[in-house]
């Protein structure tokens, strides 16, 4: 199983999380991001219960907290796809998954409302689909999240553009943040398996770009979608003129199959060096996270194979 300490995010760090409010040893929140107060209280119920006290959540205190033997973390074992999604999401959003799945923000930016993992929004259009499908396929579980104002949401994906605009902003406080309920109500829908099942779908067009984007620079592992994947979410493309100055840094690694971590650092470098110099560093920080495996994004710690299963190992 996966080891659980500083860095560590998730529904099974959550869970440690309530173990410890629970028992009156934390007071902290329950968000999933294994930080200094939830080692601390980890050290504290160690120290209690007799075990070695490392403020670390291994096998020997998992099953002193459930009675249980630990099991995978849940992320671990879904499709590279939703893994791909997750983390690609938990950048944009600057949460763990599943609370990726639920990033809400409202109209900073003109587009009224951008909810999921990949902030699909209401201006464009690209919002609209994914809620309809959820209405389609599943309109007991919509009805169940929303409750009296199903029919509201129900009538405004049934109005023109302008209409749902309109809507978007009448929910939102100052400083665009979306009002209660309706807050929770999205972040509801985001949490469902049902509904991440949608954006993961939505998400299929990008993901197949990405294989094929590997494809071309002869990459096999389960990290390089992960990395052609964000640059498709972040970056688009990547531009021929990048491409050539990539071609021409693999060359250099000499005549023998090039280290792949090594042609990837070459990818995130090249392809961040494109951006907005103001946006350089921060693209350069989250694209080289991915190649390496580890690393820190907006004060945030990724590693990748722990808390996402992406690896070197080769993408089914």
């Amino acid at each position: 199983m996966a080891i659980y300490q500083i860095g560590s995010k998730g529904p099974e760090v959550g869970r440690i999380q309530q173990f410890l409010r629970d028992r009156g040893l934390s007071s902290g929140p329950v968000d999933g991001i294994f930080g200094g107060g939830t080692e601390g209280t980890v050290r504290a119920f160690q120290k209690a219960a007799g075990l070695p006290i490392d403020g670390q959540v291994g096998p020997s205190t998992w099953t002193a907290m459930f009675g249980e033997a630990p099991q995978p973390p849940s992320l671990l074992t879904q499709p590279l796809a939703f893994r791909c999604l997750a983390l690609s999401g938990a950048f944009e959003t600057d949460a763990p998954p599943p609370e990726c799945f639920a990033g809400l923000t409202g109209d900073f930016d003109g587009q009224g409302l951008s909810f999921g993992a990949l902030q699909w929004c209401l201006g464009q259009g690209r919002l609209q689909p994914l809620l309809r499908t959820m209405r389609q396929r599943f309109p007991d579980r919509l009805e169940a999240v929303f409750g009296a104002r199903n029919a509201e949401l129900v009538a405004m994906l049934d109005a023109p553009l302008a209409a749902q605009m309109e809507w978007a902003r009448s929910i939102q406080a100052p400083r665009f943040r979306v009002d209660e309920p309706w807050r929770g109500c999205f972040k509801a829908l985001g949490r469902t398996p049902e509904y991440q099942g949608i954006e993961v779908e939505a998400a299929e067009a990008l993901f197949a770009a990405a294989r094929g984007m590997c494809h071309r620079f002869a990459l096999t592992s389960q990290r390089a979608v992960a990395l052609m994947f964000d640059i498709r979410v972040q970056n688009g493309e990547i531009p021929p003129a990048i491409e050539a100055a990539i071609r021409t840094d693999m060359a250099a690694l000499g005549p023998t199959p090039p280290d792949e971590v090594a042609v990837l650092r070459i990818i995130a470098n090249r392809r961040a060096e494109d951006c907005k110099p103001a946006f350089v560093e921060d693209v350069r920080r989250r694209k080289l996270a991915i190649a390496e495996g580890v690393g820190i994004v907006h004060g945030n710690t990724y590693d990748l194979a722990g808390q996402y299963g992406i690896d070197l190992s080769p993408a089914q």
